[in-house]
């Protein structure tokens, strides 16, 4: 023959290390996966401060000239009240509870 002679334990082992390298390549995808998708939510979450920051600079910015300017007192009304309804919409919508039962069983709905 060819002389090239693998015995059973030369086989196992070649086996196990390939089994080895798949493993430590798995993990370390997995691991780059979730460090990437950390990023990313913390990005998402920087970028809604940022918003929020913006749109209350901007609600203050106009309620401070109507209340400079001695507006009536229907604008003034409505200057503090409009965002206060849409902060209390947000707020109730965040702070509510709710819960989707579903079922899998019997293939009901």
């Amino acid at each position: 023959m060819n002389g090239l002679t693998v015995t059973p334990t030369q086989l196992v082992a070649g086996f196990g290390v390939l089994l080895v390298l798949f493993w430590v390549w798995r993990a370390s995808a997995r691991r780059a996966k979730a460090a990437a998708e950390k990023a990313r939510s913390g990005a998402r979450l920087v970028s809604l401060a940022g918003r929020v920051v913006f749109n209350a600079a901007l609600i203050v910015a106009v309620q401070w000239v109507v209340i400079a300017h001695q507006g009536g007192t229907w604008v003034l009304l409505a200057v503090l009240g409009l965002p206060a309804l849409f902060a209390a919409h947000a707020l109730t919508r965040a702070l509510t509870v709710t819960t989707i039962d579903t079922s899998k069983r019997g293939g009901r709905r």
